[in-house]
C-alpha cells in the first residue's frame, strides 16, 4: 500500500512540475512559489521510496513511524495550498488559451497529489501501535507548530517581491521575522522528532516557552510595522486599493501589489493567533511543572 501510494504521488507531482514549468510564468511569485512547493513534495517522496526499497530506515535513530506520519501530514497540506493558491492567484488570471487549460491541469494533479499524501497519513495512522510512534505527532504542539510553519509557508510567496519591502528597513526587517520564525519552528519539530530535546540544557517546557514568547513579540513587531508601511499615508503606504495602478486594471496575470500586501497582513495577524495559543499552552505546562516540583521550607 504504501509502494502504491508513493508512485502515485510521484507520478501526479511530476506531472503537475511538467504543467507548471511549461508555462512562461516565471515572473509570477505563487507560480515559482508552487513549482518549488511540487518539486520539494516530489524530492522528498522519491528519497522516502529509495530508502524503504534498500529497507535502510532501520538504520535511523528517531522514530521511523513518526517521519513518514510527519511528512505525509506535511506534504498533504502543502499540495492543499498548491493547488487552491495557484488557481487563485494565477490561473484565473489567464485568458481561454492552452496555457490556462494547461494550468487547470496542473491544480487537478495537485489536488491528487493531496489525496494521495492524505490517504497515507490515514494509512499510516491505522498502524498497529508496536513503538513505531513516540506520540508527538498528533499532539497539540505538533499541530501548533505544523499549522505555523504553514501558514509562514504561505507567507513565503507574497513576499517574494522585493519591490513590497526593500524601500524600508522596517519592512526587511519583517521579512527576517518571517523567515527566523520559520527556521526556529523547523528546528524544533526536527529536535522533536529526533528526540533530542533531553540534551538541551534546560527543561523542554522552558525551551518551548522561550521560543514561543520570542515568536509572539517578533510578530507583534511585524505586524504592526507591515500595517504602518503599507497602510498608512504617513509612512509612505497606501490606504486604498484604488490608488494601486495594478489594482485597477488587468496590466498584470497575477495578484496586484496591493492584494499581496493585504494578504501577508492577514496571514501574519493569523500566525500571531497560533503562536499565542502556542504560549498559552507551554506556560500551562510551565506552570503545572513548577508547581509539581518539591518546595523548600
Amino acid at each position: 500500500m504504501g509502494y502504491f501510494l508513493r508512485t502515485l504521488q510521484l507520478l501526479s507531482t511530476c506531472v503537475a512540475i511538467s504543467l507548471v514549468g511549461s508555462l512562461d510564468s516565471w515572473t509570477v511569485p505563487t507560480s515559482n512559489w508552487s513549482f518549488v512547493i511540487l518539486c520539494f513534495c516530489f524530492l522528498v517522496t522519491l528519497i522516502i521510496l529509495i530508502i524503504e526499497l534498500l529497507v535502510l530506515q532501520y538504520y535511523f535513530s528517531f522514530s521511523w513511524g513518526d517521519f513518514l506520519l510527519c511528512h505525509a501530514c506535511y506534504l498533504a497540506l502543502f499540495c492543499l495550498l498548491v493547488s487552491i493558491i495557484y488557481p487563485a492567484t494565477y490561473v484565473q488570471f489567464l485568458p481561454c488559451n492552452p496555457s490556462r487549460d494547461r494550468a487547470i491541469a496542473a491544480s487537478a494533479f495537485c489536488f491528487i497529489s493531496t489525496v494521495a499524501y492524505a490517504t497515507e497519513a490515514i494509512w499510516i495512522l491505522g498502524w498497529p501501535r508496536t513503538g513505531d510512534f513516540t506520540g508527538y505527532i498528533g499532539s497539540l504542539p505538533f499541530l501548533l507548530k505544523m499549522l505555523e510553519t504553514l501558514v509562514a509557508c504561505v507567507i513565503l510567496p507574497f513576499i517574494s517581491n522585493p519591490s513590497l519591502y526593500m524601500d524600508h528597513p522596517f519592512l526587511v526587517s519583517c521579512v527576517a521575522v518571517y523567515s527566523i520564525c520559520f527556521f526556529l519552528g523547523i528546528v524544533t519539530i526536527l529536535l522533536n522528532l529526533a528526540d533530542c530535546e533531553n540534551r538541551l540544557p534546560i527543561s523542554s517546557s522552558t525551551f518551548h516557552l522561550v521560543l514561543s514568547l520570542l515568536s509572539v513579540l517578533l510578530y507583534i513587531g511585524a505586524l504592526v510595522l507591515w500595517s504602518l508601511y503599507q497602510f498608512d499615508a504617513k509612512f509612505g503606504g497606501q490606504p486604498e486599493r484604488s490608488r494601486d495602478v495594478s489594482c485597477q486594471h488587468r496590466l498584470t496575470n497575477y495578484v496586484c501589489i496591493w492584494d499581496q500586501r493585504l494578504a501577508v497582513a492577514i496571514l501574519t495577524a493569523i500566525n500571531l493567533l497560533i503562536y499565542v495559543a502556542d504560549l498559552v499552552y507551554w506556560t500551562c505546562q510551565f506552570s503545572v511543572g513548577t508547581e509539581d516540583q518539591p518546595r523548600d521550607a
